[in-house]
């Protein structure tokens, strides 16, 4: 069954004239007409186009063309992420058929690379939600349990990985987009540095709140995907020249374990599995300790940017199309309305202040780890999260503190899959000083293959 390979087992049989190109996409897309009805993964599938390209690239190995690093492999983008020559809604009725003109640069190169792409995956209303529901296709499920959300933004991406659907999937992540679904749907989901992946479309050049990601169903696949989307581009400020590395493995590490922050409401059971998943990582390291950088102003300041943010790219949309928008987006644009340049400095402020912080926790640990989300996976029909064990949040966003404080101050963090005595899957996010994914992906690496973090078939999903 060539849908359940990873990435890297699947390029090794294309190598090896095991599997051809068009077996391969031809599985994925057979995958997708048998369950993406329950799921709602995709928004949009491409499967004439996906496969006329396998068969190209069958098609150019025959004919002793060197192989690309993705030759072959299917993949699928965020529906938030333009795709060229395939309809790109962003989740949202006003562009319910634009078809972009061009691919977004992580797109083009993992398509320069040889991977083919097989659709776009569903997300809320321009990434902004809890869980990925927008009026265009609806709610995408968990694939653990088809009653329950696969999380926000990424939920596809997420559900579509975890399922087989596909092996790797790009993601967004702004305030945990690609960490919360991963976590949802028990795989690996790597928020990089921003810039790493660089972004050549970007209104707001030095904007590093929001960056591309890579959800997978283990590290080294994630590895795989990133080493393509990655490296320098002059027309992204935040970029970084030089060679990019992310093999590697890791002895003794000062782990740093948290599991709020100080400042982000988490629930009971969350504390419960978290401390279950450090028991266990303290059998691989043997230097684990409660410590904390202080975040305290961390969720006033990011509510203030995200504010100001969605308020500036949104405004001539909200004018026009304000009636078929969603209420998440709207209460996200209304809160950018009130504030003033004294309130975006101070939460710059807070953001340097906190930053400093992290950097002198660095300085005594070689990584953090945290939950990747707040809440266990909740109700598909539930629209918001509001409150955690019957205390009400002050904002509709902190429920994702957990995951946007490390957005906040741009640090590279991976969710990785633990289950422990649970049937659901719990998301352990780990984190690291900027432009170390080396750490994190061999960290995560070492936590896989000797203590079982690693993905699992869903019940029901596991077999045609």
């Amino acid at each position: 069954m060539p849908w359940r390979l990873t990435a890297k087992q699947a390029l090794a049989e294309l190598t090896r004239g095991a599997l051809s190109a068009r077996d391969l996409v031809a599985a994925s897309l057979a995958r997708v007409e048998a369950h993406d009805g329950a799921l709602r993964s995709f928004v949009t599938t491409c499967p004439e186009r996906a496969l006329a390209e396998a068969e190209a690239s069958d098609a150019r190995v025959r004919a002793g063309s060197a192989r690309r690093p993705l030759e072959g492999l299917p993949f699928a983008v965020k529906d938030v992420t333009d795709t060229e020559g395939v309809r790109t809604t962003y989740g949202s009725l006003p562009f319910r058929d634009h078809v972009p003109a061009r691919d977004e640069l992580c797109v083009a190169r993992l398509r320069a690379a040889g991977a083919i792409l097989i659709g776009k995956t569903n997300t809320p209303e321009f990434g902004f939600g809890p869980r990925s529901f927008n009026r265009i296709q609806g709610s995408t499920a968990n694939p653990h349990d088809l009653a329950l959300s696969a999380g926000g933004s990424s939920g596809g991406s997420a559900a579509a990985v975890a399922a087989g659907l596909v092996p790797i999937a790009q993601g967004t992540d702004f305030g945990g987009s690609v960490r919360t679904p991963a976590a949802f749907c028990g795989v690996v989901g790597l928020r990089p540095t921003p810039g790493l992946i660089p972004s050549a479309s970007k209104a707001l050049a030095w904007n590093a709140l929001s960056t591309h990601g890579v959800i997978a169903r283990d590290a080294d696949d994630a590895a795989l995907a990133l080493s393509v989307m990655a490296g320098f581009d002059r027309r992204d400020p935040l970029s970084r020249p030089g060679p990019v590395e992310f093999e590697g493995t890791v002895g003794d590490l000062r782990i740093g374990a948290s599991p709020d922050l100080g400042a982000a409401p988490v629930s009971g059971e969350v504390r419960r599995r978290f401390q279950s998943a450090l028991d266990d990582i303290a059998k691989c390291f043997a230097r684990v300790e409660w410590a904390s950088p202080d975040c305290a102003g961390g969720r006033e300041a990011f509510a203030a940017l995200r504010g100001a943010m969605v308020r500036r790219q949104f405004r001539a949309l909200v004018a026009e199309h304000r009636a078929e928008l969603t209420p998440q987006l709207l209460w996200n644009f209304d809160r950018g309305e009130a504030l003033s340049a004294d309130d975006l400095l101070a939460a710059e402020e807070a953001r340097s202040r906190i930053h400093a912080s992290f950097m002198g926790f660095f300085d005594h640990h070689d990584a953090l780890v945290i939950p990747s989300a707040s809440v266990m996976p909740f109700s598909n029909d539930q629209e918001e999260v509001l409150e955690i064990d019957g205390e009400a949040l002050a904002s509709r966003i902190d429920y994702l503190a957990i995951t946007f404080l490390i957005s906040l101050v741009g640090l590279p963090s991976i969710s990785v899959p633990y289950w422990g005595d649970g049937a659901l899957p719990f998301g352990l996010q780990i984190v690291a000083p900027p432009w170390r994914e080396d750490l994190l992906l061999a960290l995560a690496r070492r936590l896989e293959r000797e203590q079982g973090f690693a993905h699992r078939w869903p019940a029901g999903l596991a077999r045609e």
